[in-house]
């Protein structure tokens, strides 16, 4: 099975900057889509940035303007820049990926550790 790590969370400030890496086992550049998702305590499980196959990306509003998702295929790295970070971008984020149009790789509810940012004020 793909296996996908996601690292470089951590402890910053309101209005610093964090950019979080994805690493696939398998070539980044066969998937469809891959995107980013957060969680916090008591809530659902939010999407926050998806890149297709040929470059574009979509945000939701919540983030929009702030954070941007890009993909290296030779290293098969997806990356999530986060700027002007604010405390309600505090969570567990996580990375998914499609490499198959019948759905996505991560599906039920255990996505693993994800990786943990947190957002002080």
């Amino acid at each position: 099975q793909v296996q996908l790590v996601e690292s470089g969370g951590g402890l910053v400030q309101a209005g610093d900057s964090l950019r979080l890496s994805c690493a696939a086992s398998e070539s980044i550049s066969s998937a469809y889509a891959v995107a980013w998702y957060r969680q916090s305590p008591g809530t659902q499980r939010e999407l926050v940035a998806t890149i297709r196959s040929g470059g574009s990306s979509d945000y939701p509003s919540s983030v929009k303007g702030r954070f941007a998702i890009s993909k290296d295929n030779a290293k098969n790295m997806v990356y999530l820049q986060m700027n002007n970070l604010k405390p309600e971008d505090t969570g567990v984020y996580y990375c998914n990926a499609l490499f198959s149009l019948t759905g996505w790789l991560r599906q039920g509810a255990d996505w693993g550790q994800g990786t943990q940012v947190t957002v002080s004020s």
